[in-house]
C-alpha cells in the first residue's frame, strides 16, 4: 500500500453552504449511480503563456462558458473514472489511481491537449477526497470520481485550443446495474461501430461515447442491458461494451480477452483481471475473438462464462446475448463461478480487506 507523497500546491475554497448532515445522510441511503454530488469540485486552468495554474478545491457550481469555446464546436474533451473506497476500519483509499493520471495524460496527448502533470492529478484527486471524505458511503457504495478536461477557448478556428480547464467532480454510488449481481443481457451491434483503427477508440474521450449512445438506445429497446460493438472493418470481431471491456472464460482454463490495439480502451479494472487471473494459474489469451466463435463455443459448452468489467460496474456477468438472428445465454445464463470469485478479489482489494501485495491500493491519509 502506497501512501501520499509531496506534491503540488492545491489551494483550498471551502463551501459556505454545504448539503446539511441530515441532508447528506439521506442521500447516502439510496445514492444510485451519477445523481448525487459533493459539495466540492477541483478546478485548475491551462493557458499557453502559463501552462498549468490556478489550481483549487472549491466549492461545486455551474461552469460558465463562453457560446465560442472550442469544446462546444469540436469537442477536445477527455475524461476518467475512478473510485474512492471507505475501508471496514475506516482508512480511504483509491485503487491503482497513477493509471488513471497516466490514461488521462495518453487521451489529452491523441486529443492534442496539454497533458496534466501526474502529481498534479493526483494531488487534485486527493484533495477532493480529503475535503469532501464525508460523502464516502460506507457498505458496498464508494466515491465515484469524474476528473475530466475540455477545450475552453473562444475560437471558431479549427486547430488544437490554446486554453482548457480541468476539473473533478465527485459522486456517491451504489452498483451500476439494477440487478446488483445478476448477470446482465447484451445486444450485439453489428451496424453502427465505436471506433475505428487510426481513431480515438484507446483515448476515454465524449465522443467516443456518444458515438455508441444510438447502439446502446437500441440495445434498450430490445431489452438488454448494454451492446456490444464489433470491429469497424469487418463487423465480425468483438470489441467490448458501450464502456467496458469483456472476457470470455473457456471450459479448459483459458480466459480470452479482445486485444488492444487502438480501437478498444485500455482497462484499468482490465488489465488488473489479467494480472489475478494469471495468478491463479489462468491462461489469458489477448487475441481476436469473433462473434461467429463466441456463438459456437457457446453452442458447445465450450464457452462456461463471460462478463464485462470497468471501474464502474467492476465486473458484470454476462447471461443472454441477443443479436439479428435470434439469441443464446452463455453457461446457465448466470453469473459464473469465476466471475463472482475474481469480483470480490478485486473488490476486496479496493477496499483494503485483503492483504495488497501489488501495491494497487493508495492510502489518503486524513
Amino acid at each position: 500500500m502506497t501512501v501520499t507523497s509531496a506534491s503540488p500546491e492545491i489551494k483550498i475554497e471551502l463551501h459556505k453552504s454545504p448539503v446539511s448532515e441530515a441532508d447528506r445522510i439521506q442521500a447516502l441511503e439510496t445514492p444510485g449511480f451519477g445523481k448525487v454530488f459533493t459539495d466540492h469540485m477541483v478546478l485548475a486552468r491551462w493557458t499557453a503563456d502559463k501552462g498549468w495554474h490556478d489550481a483549487k478545491v472549491t466549492p461545486r457550481r455551474p461552469l460558465e462558458l463562453d457560446p465560442a469555446s472550442a469544446v462546444l464546436h469540436y469537442a477536445q474533451e477527455i475524461f476518467e473514472g475512478m473510485k474512492a473506497y471507505k475501508s471496514d476500519d475506516g482508512r480511504i483509499l483509491l485503487f491503482r489511481p497513477e493509471e488513471n493520471a497516466r490514461r488521462f495524460a495518453q487521451s489529452a496527448t491523441r486529443m492534442a491537449m496539454p497533458p496534466v502533470p501526474e502529481e498534479l492529478f493526483l494531488k487534485a484527486v486527493e484533495e477532493l477526497v480529503r475535503v469532501d471524505k464525508a460523502w464516502i458511503p460506507s457498505g458496498d457504495a464508494s466515491l465515484y470520481l469524474r476528473p475530466f478536461m475540455f477545450a475552453n477557448e473562444a475560437f471558431l478556428g479549427v486547430r488544437p485550443a490554446l486554453e482548457y480547464v480541468f476539473c473533478i467532480i465527485a459522486s456517491p454510488v451504489g452498483a451500476y446495474f439494477k440487478g446488483g449481481a445478476k448477470a446482465v443481457s447484451l445486444w450485439v451491434e453489428t451496424e453502427y461501430t465505436r471506433a475505428a483503427s487510426g481513431g480515438t477508440g484507446a483515448a476515454k474521450c465524449g465522443g467516443n461515447y456518444a458515438a455508441s449512445l444510438v447502439a446502446q438506445a437500441e440495445a434498450s429497446k430490445k431489452g438488454c442491458d448494454q451492446v456490444v460493438f464489433l470491429d469497424a472493418a469487418e463487423h465480425r470481431w468483438v470489441e467490448e461494451l458501450g464502456g467496458m471491456n469483456v472476457f470470455f472464460v473457456m471450459n479448459d482454463g483459458s480466459v480470452v480477452t479482445p486485444p488492444l490495439g487502438g480501437t478498444i480502451l485500455p482497462g484499468i479494472t482490465r488489465a488488473s483481471v489479467i494480472v489475478l487471473a494469471e495468478e491463479r494459474g489462468l491462461r489469458v489469451e489477448q487475441r481476436p475473438y469473433s462473434f461467429a466463435e463466441w456463438q459456437e463455443d457457446a453452442a458447445s459448452g465450450r464457452l462456461v462464462e463471460a462478463f464485462a468489467c470497468g471501474t464502474a460496474a467492476v465486473l458484470a456477468g454476462i447471461g443472454l446475448v441477443r443479436h439479428a438472428g435470434g439469441e443464446f445465454l452463455v453457461g446457465d445464463g448466470q453469473t459464473g463461478k469465476l466471475t463472482s470469485e475474481l469480483r470480490q478479489q478485486l473488490v476486496s482489494l479496493q477496499k483494503g480487506v485483503t492483504n495488497d501485495e501489488h501495491g494497487w491500493a493508495r492510502l489518503i491519509p486524513t
